[in-house]
């Protein structure tokens, strides 16, 4: 009986112990699995691509048009919005006045040059009689005076004739220039004043200036590219329209603004475009490219592989490591220090350059021959485990100008 006790006893110290041990042998939880990406291989070539900038067309040469007599608009010669010629006739201010002003003018010179040909005669005699004595002197002094005052009253009447035919003249408005006219600002039987009355805004249209701001750190370049130090292309630049079309006409350099503006740190070019179809417009907003002259081969990445972290840049470069761990063995075989090859995930920062369509240039933290991880670095970090099992990823393409 005393036998049976201990029996269960000991059964009852025992078999929680066993439990215990059991409990503690439990199996390990799996290590991660390797997380499927796509890689890309990295090699230098020559890229091509354009720096963009925002711009504005400009033109050359713009006037707003004033009358320089007054009086009513009795005609208006020309279509808005089109294309007018040095010289056409724009707009006629009521001219009757100004003839007859002019007319009048033109009367006051034949008397003043019938009074100095009489003075002329009465000199030329009372000259004659001095001669044999037979005027007294204070006659002849008074004829050679009445002569000059009769001669200044020519020239003056000639003044005024020539002030009438300005005036007369100022009553037709003509352009003054090639280009573009806009919308009239006054109607026909309107009054206007001399100075006071905007009539109409006249702007050159070929050629066609654009203007764009770089930053002063480009001024050297931009400096040399004016002066023809550097081999450009025929398309150094070309700009975008509004509808997103290349503009069929290449583009040179004709300004540099004289100053930086302080504020900002950019300086104005201006570019001068031929428009012979007058397809640019004064105002218009447009982009400009300035084709790239980098000739060193660079490195593309697609965008989508470069991952950003407090304002710097990184990518997941896939690198072979072996991995001193007992729980990366093969089931069944597992042992200290096993010496596993994995293919792992590593962050490098990288410093970014032009953005290409969908790829970006990397000026430096890659080097030719790295594989980075293009699709699925969403799901990585630092030191995970990767295999390329993924659809390959496509090449970026580095030919694409940057729109």
């Amino acid at each position: 009986m005393n036998l049976n006790i201990m029996s269960r006893y000991a059964l009852n110290i025992v078999l929680p112990g066993i439990i215990l041990m059991c409990s503690c042998q439990q199996k390990q939880p799996p290590a991660n699995p390797p997380v499927p990406v796509n890689l890309l291989t990295v090699d230098s070539k020559s890229v091509l691509y354009y720096d963009n900038y925002p711009a504005t067309t400009v033109a050359l040469s713009q006037v707003d048009i004033r009358p320089q007599v007054q009086g009513y608009i009795t005609g208006i010669f020309f279509t808005e919005g089109t294309h007018v010629h040095k010289g056409q006739k724009l707009y006629e201010i009521d001219e009757r006045l100004y003839k007859a002003a002019y007319d009048q003018a033109v009367a006051n010179v034949k008397v003043a040059q019938g009074n100095l040909v009489q003075a002329q005669q009465d000199a030329k005699r009372y000259q004659y009689l001095d001669q044999h004595n037979a005027v007294a002197k204070q006659t002849l002094d008074h004829a050679v005076i009445a002569q000059q005052n009769a001669d200044n009253e020519v020239k003056a009447a000639e003044q005024a004739q020539k002030t009438a035919a300005t005036n007369l003249t100022y009553s037709v408005i003509t352009a003054p220039f090639d280009g573009t006219i806009g919308f009239s600002q006054v109607k026909l039987g309107n009054f206007v004043s001399v100075g006071a009355t905007t009539l109409n805004t006249v702007s050159t249209d070929n050629p066609m200036a654009v203007d764009f701001l770089i930053n002063e750190a480009q001024l050297p370049y931009y400096e040399e590219l004016q002066k023809g130090k550097k081999k450009t292309p025929d398309s150094l630049f070309t700009i975008i329209l509004p509808n997103g079309k290349v503009y069929p006409q290449i583009g040179k350099i004709s300004v540099i603004d004289r100053a930086v503006d302080p504020q900002t740190g950019t300086i104005r070019v201006r570019l001068v475009f031929p428009n012979p179809q007058f397809d640019l417009r004064a105002g218009m907003s447009c982009i400009v490219r300035v084709h790239n002259l980098e000739s060193t081969p660079q490195i593309v990445v697609p965008g989508k592989a470069v991952v950003e972290q407090m304002g710097e840049y990184f990518v997941f470069v896939a690198k072979d490591t072996v991995w001193h761990s007992s729980a990366d063995s093969p089931p069944g075989k597992r042992e200290e220090n096993a010496e596993i090859p994995k293919l792992r995930a590593f962050q490098v920062k990288v410093q970014l350059g032009q953005t290409i369509g969908a790829n970006v240039i990397i000026k430096s933290g890659l080097n030719d021959g790295d594989k980075i991880v293009v699709d699925g670095v969403q799901a990585i970090h630092e030191g995970s485990v990767i295999n390329a099992s993924g659809k390959p990823s496509g090449k970026s393409d580095t030919t694409t100008s940057k729109k």
